[in-house]
């Protein structure tokens, strides 16, 4: 009779009971309160999403979502945070292209990993900018603020509170053949507070923190960033439209575990994410920033980020920006 040494005997009993727990783990789960965080600060789109999104899966599944705010260092405080979190579900990231597509081509080293430290749960929604300034500046439409900008080689700037606002600015700059200077911000609503303040001429934001600002009067809205207008300012053109041909910038909004966490959770997240994004909530508030609803699976987000990341670092090689 063959005996196995008795540590042999342990591993696979471990290994038995890990395997055979999983699923019950996730049947159970969630039986505790779900942390949210978020790669911006207070106000931002993302921050937005996060709220709204918490609520409906609290009320979904039961258990309080708290929203955690670790903005700055263009989002590498929360992806790090979230990537060196227990991998049970419990510790989750609402997050852009920015973190998961831009910053590796924006920065020569990362202090994660977007891929191999995280396991995606699903694409929630996608979305464009809007080029704003002050109501009183002396710009009225795009092509003013290009004409100006031709004037004076490196005089006009523009704030950025994200790698998508940061790169839309250059490559805008690249496409329309002019020189302008960045200022950026740890986040879209420092950099609006300081745009309606005069301390720059104009930026791009996502229009869930910008739409506020332009329907109460504090800023104007001179162009839409993507392919077509917003529905919610239809007499605003797109930059293409104002004649910058072909330019085109969206954004897209995105959930994530810490690599390792059970497929049996990170379906069940899905699914939760899936029945929030039904909610008539969610719904209406991406109506009202004209955002597309864009819900997948774990491996579609995985398939969609490795495409967003390879179109994100051609745009960044193509606006001139170097890697810092």
């Amino acid at each position: 009779m063959n005996f196995r040494p008795i540590h042999t005997l342990l591993a696979l009993t471990a290994a038995a009971t890990t395997l055979l727990a999983q699923p019950a783990a996730a049947q159970d789960f969630p039986s505790k309160p779900i942390t949210l965080v978020v790669p911006f600060g207070p106000g931002s789109g993302t921050d937005q999403m996060a709220r709204l999104y918490a609520k409906a899966l609290g009320d979904e599944a039961k258990v309080s979502v708290v929203v955690d705010n670790k903005g700055g260092a263009s989002g590498f405080i929360a992806a790090q945070h979230v990537a060196k979190a227990a991998p049970d579900g419990y510790t989750l990231m609402m997050t852009t292209n920015t973190t998961h597509a831009a910053n590796e081509h924006l920065f020569k080293k990362l202090p994660y990993d977007p891929v191999k430290d995280f396991a995606p749960i699903g694409l929630l929604s996608t979305g464009q900018m809007l080029l704003l300034v002050r109501p009183d500046s002396p710009y009225k439409s795009l092509a003013d603020l290009l004409a100006a900008a031709k004037k004076a080689p490196g005089k006009i700037d523009f704030g950025s509170g994200s790698s998508s606002s940061q790169v839309a600015g250059y490559l805008l700059q690249q496409m329309a053949h002019v020189d302008m200077l960045n200022v950026p911000y740890k986040s879209n609503p420092q950099a609006i507070t300081d745009l309606i303040g005069g301390r720059f001429a104009f930026m791009f934001a996502d229009a869930p923190t910008a739409l506020p600002q332009v329907q109460g009067g504090k800023l104007r809205a001179l162009a839409a960033s993507s392919g077509k207008r917003l529905a919610s300012l239809p007499d605003v053109p797109t930059v293409a439209e104002a004649g910058v041909k072909g330019y085109d910038m969206s954004y897209w909004f995105a959930a994530y575990a810490p690599a390792g966490t059970p497929p049996a959770v990170i379906a069940k997240l899905n699914q939760l994410f899936a029945k929030a994004s039904a909610t008539e909530e969610v719904k209406a508030s991406l109506a009202r920033t004209s955002g597309v609803l864009a819900l997948g699976t774990p491996e579609g987000l995985a398939q969609f980020q490795a495409a967003e990341s390879k179109k994100w670092g051609e745009v960044i090689r193509a606006a001139g920006i170097e890697a810092q």
